[in-house]
């Protein structure tokens, strides 16, 4: 029988609940995963990997697939650096515009490298932000993050179908001065209609939850190496960092 290797045990600490989780790096079976999935652009198939590299990697008692989005992202940030290398090599194209001999205008599209170590990124966390609201004097409701598959349904859409979805499945608990309700014990019906019966302010609030939860972002200025544009560009989510 051929001997088994020993692998590195790292830590990471999560964002939502600081709790310290214990990961190895994927191995080479992980990895399999990725290779497979490297010509699929399903951003969902994508995600599918992902999370079944961290359920094999995570060492930690933790269900990953309740995880709130942002400790997705960051678990697997690190468990990537831990994998592969601390730091991420991306490219970007140089979009401005420059006149070209003839004085015409052109895309500048120099390829410009841009490198940083992912172990230094730290969650943004907006001041203020809470998970509990005060409707009155006497109710008041508190918030679950979303998980990354929640986000993933309501990515990229505005229309209000979809907002609203996000917020009735992101109601926890609602409270008065005798009981706690758990959203988990009633019906969708009942969910939407205590919605519906909020004040405007209350709902800005709750969207408010989702625009000042916690992000995983790296904001990153360059200058092109040949006609020295000044560019802006902020990373946010797994699939940009390590495009």
């Amino acid at each position: 029988m051929l001997p088994k290797i020993d692998t590195p045990i790292y830590e990471v600490k999560l964002i939502s609940t600081g709790k310290v989780v214990q990961f190895r790096p994927f191995l080479v079976k992980e990895q399999k995963l990725f290779l497979m999935n490297t010509e699929n652009d399903d951003v969902e198939a994508t995600i599918k990997v992902i999370r079944q590299v961290l359920k094999n990697c995570v060492l930690s008692d933790i269900d990953v697939d309740a995880l709130p989005v942002f400790d997705l992202e960051y678990l697997f940030m690190h468990l990537r650096a831990r994998s592969v290398s601390e730091v991420v090599n991306l490219k970007y194209r140089c979009n401005n515009i420059v006149k070209d001999d003839k004085g015409e205008d052109k895309d500048c599209g120099t390829i410009n490298e841009v490198s940083f170590n992912v172990l230094e990124i730290q969650p943004t966390i907006t001041e203020g932000h809470t998970k509990k609201f005060q409707l009155t004097d006497k109710v008041g409701i508190i918030m679950r993050y979303p998980t990354f598959e929640l986000m993933q349904k309501s990515a990229g859409r505005e229309d209000a179908d979809v907002i609203m979805d996000l917020i009735y499945a992101s109601i926890e608990q609602v409270y008065d001065e005798d009981t706690v309700y758990h959203m988990k014990d009633n019906t969708r019906d009942e969910i939407i209609e205590f919605v519906d019966n909020l004040q405007q302010k209350d709902l800005e609030n709750i969207r408010n939850f989702f625009d000042t939860m916690p992000k995983i972002e790296k904001k990153i200025d360059y200058k092109c190496k040949k006609c020295g544009y000044q560019e802006n560009i902020t990373l946010e989510g797994v699939q940009s960092f390590f495009a």
